[in-house]
């Protein structure tokens, strides 16, 4: 419940009472109004688009009108998930949630390959399993339209600011989202975090223990030892797996420009068109997998991300994509599964294919470090579920 002195009302998601209000704003935003109406319809929202704005913001007053708690709002997410899992995936499979305690708050420290679908798949499994929905970490990065911040601070979204470049403003946030982090665990609110900044576009999924250093602050505060403390924060890995990614192509030409020219400059819009094509491109067979709570014995960050890693590589589903690009024998690489991935592989420029086959190579070469993996028995098929509704 927000209080007159609220320490976290600017990166905090948004309580019951503030949705309503929202929402309105979301409705008379004509960014947001334009947005919908150049993606839906784009050959009829051009020099007349404006005669459909009026209707679109009645429909959407009628359509979000019960909306009005964030349960509502999470439960109106799950119908368009529904929908987009039907149009995108061929499939939906989840493993270890049956193992979360619907008692207890956790903080998911998992991989990142999309900027969305990630947090919104492991929500789904959540969801599909009568569990509560996660918090969600998002960077302020991706939140330069005041649209943006709504719809993710609806979506019960924080915000990690990485634009403080300061030094005590940097310390300032951290401190502030260290804080934020056990505060949401002691509410009995669950935490989604990626375990670096930024997607794994290499493939590499690797915790940077600057993360946990973090996670720590707080603790610090405290007076308690790192053990003790992160031990007591519920850090459960996740592993999240896409066949196909359908921001492959883009990742390997932004790799590949980084190393021709130094940088990569993103156009103005590009973080929401890599959003979009995230979540309606097609990503054939999803996996999600909930790992242990990690357990510490002496542990430094460093030594704590590499349990992290260990769970996430053990966990990380395998493709025949991945196998191909590794060059490693596998019952699953078909000649159909040899052909799409040259297919795909021809789709790219030139000089970024070493990146696209580092990209699906690199999940194999972790695993092959950590030893034995999940066999198809272990899992549970959520799209049969929710097809069943």
């Amino acid at each position: 419940m927000q209080t007159v002195n609220d320490p976290y009302q600017e990166i905090r998601p948004y309580y019951d009472e503030e949705v309503p209000g929202a929402i309105q704003r979301l409705i008379q935003d004509d960014e947001f109004i334009n947005a919908i109406l150049s993606y839906r319809y784009p050959h009829a929202s051009g020099p007349l688009g404006w005669l459909l704005k009026p209707a679109l913001k009645l429909y959407l007053t009628k359509k979000w009108n019960n909306i009005r708690t964030v349960q509502d709002v999470q439960l109106h997410v799950a119908s368009y998930m529904r929908k987009m899992i039907k149009t995108s995936c061929d499939k939906v499979t989840v493993f270890g949630v049956e193992n979360l305690d619907p008692s207890q708050a956790y903080l998911f420290v998992s991989n990142h390959r999309d900027i969305a679908m990630d947090p919104a798949l492991v929500n789904w499994c959540l969801h599909q399993r009568g569990l509560d929905t996660v918090r969600i970490a998002i960077g302020d990065n991706l939140l330069r339209k005041p649209c943006a911040t709504e719809l993710m601070k609806l979506n019960k979204s924080f915000i990690v600011k990485r634009s403080a470049k300061a030094p005590r403003e940097m310390m300032k946030s951290l401190s502030q989202l260290s804080a934020y982090l056990r505060v949401s665990l002691d509410e009995g609110q669950s935490i989604w975090i990626a375990q670096r900044e930024g997607r794994a576009k290499t493939g590499e999924d690797i915790t940077d223990p600057a993360i946990l250093k973090m996670f720590f602050m707080e603790g610090r505060k405290r007076k308690q030892d790192f053990d003790t403390y992160m031990g007591n924060l519920n850090v459960v890995p996740v592993a999240i797996s896409y066949q196909n990614d359908p921001c492959d192509l883009d990742k390997a030409t932004e790799l590949d420009a980084v190393k021709r020219l130094g940088a990569y400059e993103k156009s103005e819009f590009e973080d929401i068109q890599t959003i979009v094509k995230g979540i309606v491109g097609n990503k054939r067979h999803v996996h999600v997998a909930f790992g242990e709570p990690v357990t510490l014995s002496q542990d430094t960050p460093d030594s704590m991300a590499a349990k992290i890693d260990s769970q996430i590589h053990q966990l990380y589903r395998l493709y025949p994509a991945n196998y191909i690009a590794a060059g490693v024998e596998h019952d699953s690489v078909t000649p159909a599964e040899r052909r799409l991935y040259e297919q795909k592989i021809a789709q790219a420029p030139e000089a970024a294919r070493e990146y696209l086959q580092q990209m699906y190579a690199n999940p194999v070469l972790n695993q092959q470090t950590v030893g034995a993996v999940l066999s198809d028995d272990d899992v549970v098929d959520v799209v049969g579920e929710q097809n069943a509704e």
